[in-house]
């Protein structure tokens, strides 16, 4: 007899695990997974709102390992992406982040995500979805710029929520409680070092930490005996969806397209649909959908993005709107919706034909009881304050909590 083991068939089509997923595996006890660019991902752990009340009451952590990540360097390297994205990169200093949009030449979005200036020559731009065959078209003529994918080579935690500063000053990373909303700061860590940012996708005070994959689990071990007596929790993609709808933020597949996955026209939307204009800076040199994107802003969007607060307590998912209560004349359609719990409040967001956003605005809500299908239409009122703001998220330093 032999000990061999047959070759695995699907090798190739398995999840990768995450840098954390030896931890993270341990505290999945509902077995709840998912899956994000290829990698096995938690859709929750124990509990979506157990998890969401952690996030905005103590500190919570979100594997973000499967996010895209892509080192751009050179001379060229700002020009280059200074052509590609919405934004002027020339404004963004040193040790700095910044949220961008890029589109196509008829100026519907690509994708969102953010950028970091690492050096003056250096940056890293980080999205949802897989990107460097549009980086590589965007580097076209430029001469002196190299683009690595390192998104396998990062292992990169957020850590979000109001206990989140506190148990980072505890964890050692003295100095932390001065770093502005937007910044980055490196820590000496073993033999590395940690790369934090105070950003995130909650809404709320929180940070990304960024280190080599061989530290992965040290951090890990460091921040959750530091964050031991500050409710530190892991939280998943369904916690995820729910904090980041409340600060107003958009989730591709919900609120757009991405343009290079659409098929129907105009199914896609562009930064003005999106209520993104002010990611649209025309006074610098021209950028991809510039000409398209003029026009629109002359013209005025056909749909905008709105955030509604809706009467009753039904949240209004995959609802369509009206102008009138008998629901006779559609205006548009929601996008993502929830009943928000810090809030108290019934809250979406929605895309609403432009033309009609002076007047009344109802959602028709089918919802279930029960095994019995109801039906009601409640009033929209627009919002143009996110439903969830709190000081702390800007504070500088944030308060003790």
């Amino acid at each position: 007899m032999t000990n061999d083991i047959a070759p695995d068939p699907f090798a190739g089509e398995r999840l990768k695990q995450s840098h954390f997923h030896p931890r993270q595996a341990a505290l999945n006890i509902r077995e709840a997974w998912s899956s994000w660019n290829g990698y096995k991902f938690a859709d929750y752990y124990y509990d979506a709102e157990y998890e969401y009340f952690c996030v905005r009451n103590t500190c919570g952590t979100y594997d973000i390992c499967p996010m895209q990540k892509y080192r751009i360097s050179g001379s060229d390297a700002e020009a280059m992406l200074n052509r590609m994205v919405t934004r002027d990169i020339s404004k963004l200093k040193q040790d700095r982040v910044t949220y961008v949009c890029w589109c196509t030449d008829e100026g519907r979005m690509v994708d969102d995500g953010t950028i970091f200036r690492l050096g003056e020559d250096t940056f890293m731009l980080t999205c949802g979805s897989p990107s460097i065959a549009w980086l590589r078209k965007s580097a076209f003529g430029f001469k002196d710029i190299k683009i690595v994918d390192q998104s396998d080579d990062i292992a990169a935690l957020s850590f979000q929520g109001p206990t989140s500063c506190e148990v980072l000053k505890k964890m050692g990373l003295n100095g932390i409680e001065q770093l502005r909303p937007f910044g980055i700061q490196k820590f000496a860590f073993k033999d590395g070092e940690i790369m934090v940012s105070r950003t995130g996708f909650t809404g709320d005070l929180g940070y990304e930490l960024w280190v080599e994959p061989n530290l992965a689990l040290d951090m890990w071990d460091s921040l959750y005996a530091a964050g031991e007596d500050y409710g530190i929790q892991p939280y998943g993609e369904a916690a995820t969806n729910m904090a980041r709808l409340e600060a107003g933020f958009i989730m591709p597949d919900m609120e757009f397209s991405e343009a290079l996955k659409t098929i129907h026209f105009e199914h896609d939307q562009t930064p003005f649909e999106l209520n993104l204009g002010w990611l649209v800076d025309f006074n610098k040199p021209h950028f991809n959908g510039r000409q398209a994107l003029l026009k629109e802003k002359q013209h005025g969007p056909e749909y905008t993005l709105v955030k509604l607060d809706i009467d009753g307590n039904k949240p209004a998912e995959e609802s369509h709107l009206y102008s009138d209560k008998a629901c006779e004349h559609e205006i548009g359609y929601v996008t993502s919706a929830m009943w928000s719990p810090v809030v108290k409040a019934n809250i979406a967001l929605a895309m609403v034909k432009t033309s009609a956003l002076k007047g009344d605005i109802w959602a028709e809500i089918y919802y279930t009881k029960e095994l019995r299908h109801n039906h009601k239409v409640e009033r929209c009122r627009v919002q143009d304050q996110p439903f969830w703001a709190p000081d702390r998220a800007k504070a500088t330093p944030p308060p003790t909590f």
